[in-house]
């Protein structure tokens, strides 16, 4: 099956708006094994989107169209799609009725503009779109099927999951159902997580296995994906590569399918009772930002310390200014144990950054020093990453996390990765 993807709006040609939707449909059907063959961007002109719109329907079999479906004068996928199917416009009594219902749960008149989302091409296929106005339809251009999405993220991705892909699979004529595995690591590259899992595919014999990766730094999510019958006996085809992954990836594996390392730690913390707190210097709170909204971190979280000035981090936890100290592991074991002694936490998390100085460039980095204390102990590493200065802070914040994670699992904090110079 050929498929493409139209993504519309002058924001997303122009740039002012970064086009997260595309990868995200992309990688979605190449999860489920269906691959993309074209992408399209196409402004706000109806001249231009409608040659694209015939374009699609010559070469392509599915076309998954996002964007346009709103209520403004700019919104023009239902007018167009409608002149290339060449049929009228018609109006949706049930789905202006959803509207209306969607406004008054919302204490809200509809604008007389909405009433443009409920015109639908005559004979198109309706969409649902449970969580907003805009509603998502599918009719035949040309030789191919078009699927109309709305380009607010989480409406779409909605409506991809639960009315286009089904569509799409059936449509393709693959038997049974696709089941998506996945792993996230820290500390290993592409490369390196090719080599550790070589061979695995032939743990399931017919060649319905796909390994994939996806490199973004600095995660790496590994993918399996396998077709079956259905939903059970793919359950029984990964069963046995799941525990293969885990025993070849081992320590580097940090959470699987929607978890993220984050809640990981929390979780783990919050089994324990325990309770966390961070001092960060050069990473912006980022740490404490990705705890901090998680349900149940309230319970957790004792304080979050951000500073780039270290007699400000001394003063924060209780300690003397140390005026000219070097930022080594022991320092930050001693940031560490005033921090948890001072907030009363069971467990205090210290990153402390060296930077290097002049201009930001790829030989730009710093040395991180990390310590975790509890009340019997106190743990440390130090690391140097380059690459300028946003991959030192996102590496170390990811590093300081990953050594949350395995101290509160019983593993090794000093275990080489591949994003730190040696």
């Amino acid at each position: 099956m050929h498929i493409e993807i139209l993504c519309t709006g002058d924001e997303v040609l122009t740039g002012a708006t970064i086009n997260t939707n595309f990868s995200h449909i992309s990688q979605k059907l190449g999860d489920v094994g269906l691959s993309v063959r074209w992408g399209t961007t196409v402004g706000d002109d109806r001249e231009t989107l409608l040659e694209a719109f015939l374009l699609a329907g010559a070469r392509a079999d599915a076309v998954i169209v996002n964007g346009g479906l709103g209520p403004t004068v700019d919104d023009l996928s239902q007018e167009i799609a409608a002149k290339a199917a060449n049929v009228e416009l018609v109006f949706n009594e049930d789905w202006y009725r959803r509207m209306e219902e969607f406004f008054t749960r919302r204490s809200r008149v509809m604008p007389a503009s909405n009433r443009k989302q409920a015109m639908l091409p005559e004979g198109a296929e309706l969409l649902d779109n449970p969580i907003g106005t805009a509603c998502g339809f599918a009719l035949d251009i040309g030789k191919a099927r078009f699927f109309f999405t709305p380009g607010v993220p989480r409406e779409l991705h909605r409506m991809l999951d639960e009315q286009i892909i089904p569509r799409l699979l059936a449509r393709s004529g693959r038997p049974g159902v696709s089941v998506l595995k996945r792993f996230h690591s820290y500390g290993i590259g592409e490369s390196r997580a090719d080599s550790m899992l070589a061979g695995i595919e032939a743990l399931v014999p017919d060649g319905s296995l796909k390994l994939g990766f996806r490199a973004h730094y600095p995660q790496l999510e590994t993918k399996l994906t396998v077709r079956a019958s259905d939903a059970d006996e793919a359950r029984r085809k990964l069963a046995p590569v799941e525990v293969e992954v885990r025993r070849r990836l081992g320590n580097f594996i940090v959470a699987e399918d929607e978890e993220k390392l984050e809640g990981v730690v929390l979780q783990a913390l919050a089994r324990r009772g325990a309770s966390l707190a961070v001092v960060e210097t050069f990473t912006g709170g980022s740490i404490a930002a990705r705890i901090a909204p998680l349900p149940g971190a309230e319970t957790v979280l004792r304080r979050g310390v951000v500073s780039r000035d270290l007699a400000q981090v001394y003063a924060s936890v209780g300690m003397d200014t140390m005026p000219d100290a070097e930022v080594t592991p022991e320092l930050a074991e001693l940031v560490a144990r005033a921090a948890r002694s001072v907030t009363g936490a069971t467990h205090a998390l210290a990153v402390l950054i060296a930077l290097d100085e002049g201009a930001d460039r790829i030989e730009f980095g710093g040395n991180i020093c990390i310590a975790i204390a509890t009340a019997q102990e106190a743990v440390s590493r130090k690391a140097r990453m380059l690459g300028g200065r946003e991959w030192v802070r996102i590496g170390a914040a990811e590093m300081a996390l990953d050594c949350l994670r395995r101290t509160l699992q019983g593993l090794p904090i000093d275990e080489r990765v591949d994003f730190e110079k040696a």
